[in-house]
């Protein structure tokens, strides 16, 4: 699934960074909390939202689970897809995303999507 190449680029890179900014997100649940609790009322997304889920992401599973209703309610512009993948999509099926962008893309902005 991982080359060596594809494995040595992401260590270099990791190197360089770590995961502090990755994990930022993890590591302040105690804020995140606080933040949602004060404008979970009346929050809601207008831009359009993409979310792509994995067809076989056993672990964080948002297609028939309720993981996902939160979302699905705060997005005014939501689009979902399913990836035949695992969590790790972008690595695993990297044309399937490319494709699945392109085409939210396309349809989200067609003036930039000329046809031919």
């Amino acid at each position: 699934m991982l080359t060596l190449a594809d494995e040595n680029r992401y260590t270099a890179a990791l190197e360089g960074s770590g995961f502090f900014g990755a994990d930022s997100w993890y590591m302040n649940a105690a804020a995140n909390t606080a933040y949602a609790e004060r404008v979970r009322a009346n929050w809601r997304l207008t831009m359009p939202v993409l979310f792509l889920h994995a067809a076989h992401d056993y672990v964080c599973e948002t297609i028939d689970s309720r993981l996902a209703e939160p979302m699905r309610a705060h997005c005014a512009n939501l689009t979902e897809a399913i990836v035949p993948s695992g969590h790790w999509m972008a690595q695993e099926k990297p044309d399937h995303v490319n494709a699945a962008l392109a085409k939210w893309l396309a349809a989200q902005l067609p003036e930039l999507w000329p046809a031919p």
